[in-house]
């Protein structure tokens, strides 16, 4: 397959749909990319499905410089694009810069931004450096705390302005892409048409120019409920147990290793090792 590049993802804009997915290591990044996946998140949602954090906040560029770099060795043919973490892009544009080459050096082609009109700076910036940036709107989950948990953005006319209106100066700015979150379908739509970035949404309805879903959710990896965005296309978790389970019980059987499973030597060392004393098998070591 050809490599996907950041212009190749822009020029897609109304022609054909993005199909991106979260993968957090070589395994995963291995298959998203032979299933044909355009664009691979390196997510800051390794927090949750990956160590079990409650939110994102607590993931460190340290930890997500980790998991770009096994994603990256893989080689996909996909995008690569890296989450910036809680606290990475917040302080100053310099920065900024500084922690988004971290993760550039580690391997990936561009990086994502949670956050509106206030991040330009920061944004102008990176793309200053020539780094990708794509941004995200609507629910973002950097921004619990403030939101006061993870809640459906846009439902009212004036956030739904203020999504727009993010979305068009993200753009003009220079966004190769805009992830939508946790929006309604009339947002999305109305953002979708008014702004040359192409749109990819996540629990943002079918207008979007792309979708996301994270790996673990789409293969059914998860423990909990799902959000209601989530289709889940494979039941990987049941499917899991029920080999480890019969491992399980085979071990304990006896019933593995079988025979075939089980390397082999000549008849003669066999019967010389059978013959073996213990103070012969000491004194042949030396």
């Amino acid at each position: 397959m050809a490599r996907v590049t950041v212009p190749s993802i822009r020029a897609r804009k109304g022609i054909e749909k993005i199909a991106m997915v979260t993968a957090y290591d070589y395994p995963g990044a291995k298959l998203a990319s032979e299933a044909g996946i355009d664009i691979i998140l390196v997510g800051d949602s390794a927090a949750n499905a990956v160590h079990g954090f409650d939110n994102t906040l607590s993931i460190s560029l340290e930890m997500m410089t980790h998991h770009v770099a096994a994603v990256a060795r893989a080689e996909p043919h996909s995008l690569v694009v890296a989450d910036m973490p809680w606290m990475s892009f917040h302080v100053s544009p310099e920065e900024t810069v500084r922690n988004a080459a971290t993760l550039i050096r580690a391997g990936a082609e561009a990086v994502k931004i949670e956050g509106g009109a206030e991040r330009i700076p920061h944004i102008q910036r990176l793309l200053a450096a020539e780094i990708p940036v794509m941004g995200h709107l609507g629910l973002t989950p950097q921004s619990i705390h403030a939101e006061g948990g993870y809640r459906i953005q846009g439902r009212r006319l004036d956030t739904a302005r203020q999504i727009i209106q993010d979305a068009q100066a993200l753009d003009e700015t220079g966004v190769f892409a805009l992830v939508l979150e946790g929006i309604p379908e009339v947002v999305t739509s109305v953002v979708t048409e008014r702004i040359s970035a192409p749109t990819i949404g996540i629990g943002a309805g079918i207008s979007a120019d792309g979708q996301v879903l994270v790996f673990h959710d789409l293969l059914g990896l998860g423990f909990g409920r799902y959000p209601k965005f989530v289709r889940q296309y494979a039941d990987l978790r049941t499917i899991a147990t029920d080999a480890l389970r019969r491992y399980c019980n085979d071990v304990r059987a006896g019933r593995f290793p079988s025979q075939k499973e089980t390397y082999s030597v000549d008849a003669s060392l066999e019967d010389a090792l059978s013959g073996d004393t213990p103070s012969n098998a000491s004194a042949s070591s030396f």
